[in-house]
């Protein structure tokens, strides 16, 4: 995707060949900063304070973590070290421990001779079947965007909804829910975006809207809770969103407020998507409202916010009273029952059991009790 016209991943190698550069998501849509992440500690800090976000992309952030502690010391010791700090960063995508896995698993038969440039070559290749993956699955939503344009009669654009952020900022490049959207765009479909703001860290307010505009996409910023209002009123056409785990029978876990959407979809008949790579889709559990940990963030995520002032300085205040207790869920779970459909880099299917292994018929022997 582009900035400023110039083409940009969330996640690069720096020119010296092994320092990670992303970009400091805490800072947009005011600042566009890019930070070097140069050793184990700065990987696992840009994961747990949200320098970078999103499943897919605090999974290739965490494969170049393993590399930037394999650089420092490739021994059995510090490598089990590097994957239980990294593990420890974010508990609910599942990317993480994916991707961690991934890297422990290829390193550890290595001898600490080899393991670093082993090390960077696979978070390289992760950072490339994440490219790849994110753009099959912008080919298969786009299908359902052309279906809602071509069934639309005279209406003048295909309204879709989104929450949070889905783009290519959480993932290295082009997005899981917002690629459909991106190549809709690109092929002359009029496309047009509410993007929910995503409270408490506004997410939809400030990276998805950012990077909409970015791409010159339409769109427009809404309050988290007037989505049910525009879907009462015939003002949204589908809705697509994200998600940091998947369950094997397709319950959805994406951020805070998601399921309150797919309710008001189900109730006003609006088709309700996920898009999703498969690395996301946990296939050793079933209950997601169950079995799903979901993270409690800093209460000062919702008692404070922060955005330009009057003389453009990026300032911080306080929403509620001294005093207060906060609470901060950062994550609920969609029962798969209010899910029209998954969209995956191999297709789209309903969100059951059975539609996931239609996709995916390898992973019959992932799944717990079998």
């Amino acid at each position: 995707m582009k900035v400023a016209g110039k083409s940009t991943r969330s996640i690069e190698l720096a020119a010296d060949g092994w320092a990670a550069v992303i970009i400091d998501q805490t800072r947009l849509p005011h600042d566009f900063v890019l930070r070097r992440l140069e050793n184990l500690a700065q990987a696992a800090e840009a994961i747990r304070d949200m320098w970078v976000r999103g499943a897919p992309l605090i999974g290739a952030t965490a494969a170049y973590g393993m590399a930037l502690a394999m650089r420092a010391d490739p021994s059995d010791e510090n490598l089990e070290n590097a994957a239980r700090t990294l593990m420890a960063t974010r508990p609910t995508a599942v990317n993480l421990r994916w991707a961690v896995e991934d890297m422990r698993a290829r390193l550890k038969p290595l001898g600490p001779q080899v393991r670093t440039g082993a090390a960077y070559a696979r978070a390289a290749e992760i950072c490339e079947e994440d490219v790849a993956t994110n753009r099959a699955i912008g080919e298969h939503g786009l299908e359902l965007l052309r279906k809602a344009w071509e069934a639309g009669g005279e209406q003048d654009r295909v309204n879709v909804l989104t929450h949070c952020n889905a783009g290519w900022l959480a993932t290295v490049d082009w997005g899981t829910a917002l690629a459909p959207i991106y190549l809709a765009q690109d092929a002359g479909i009029p496309v047009h975006v509410w993007a929910d703001e995503t409270r408490p860290r506004n997410q939809g307010a400030s990276l998805t809207a950012w990077e909409l505009g970015q791409h010159g996409v339409p769109h427009t910023v809404i309050a988290d809770n007037a989505g049910g209002h525009l879907m009462q009123h015939g003002m949204v056409d589908l809705c697509i969103v994200g998600t940091d785990r998947t369950t094997a029978r397709g319950d959805v876990c994406n951020k805070i407020g998601t399921y309150l959407k797919a309710l008001a979809a189900h109730d006003n008949g609006v088709p309700f998507y996920v898009g999703l790579p498969g690395p996301t889709i946990d296939w050793s559990i079933e209950d997601g409202l169950v079995e799903i940990p979901i993270e409690e963030r800093d209460g000062r995520e919702v008692s404070e916010i922060t955005g330009l002032n009057q003389v453009g300085q990026i300032e911080t205040v306080r929403l509620t009273p001294d005093g207060s207790p906060v609470a901060n869920h950062a994550f609920d779970v969609t029962p798969a029952r209010l899910v029209t459909g998954l969209i995956t880099e191999r297709g789209v299917c309903p969100a059951t059991t059975e539609g996931l292994l239609s996709l995916y018929p390898e992973r019959h022997n992932s799944m717990r009790g079998t």
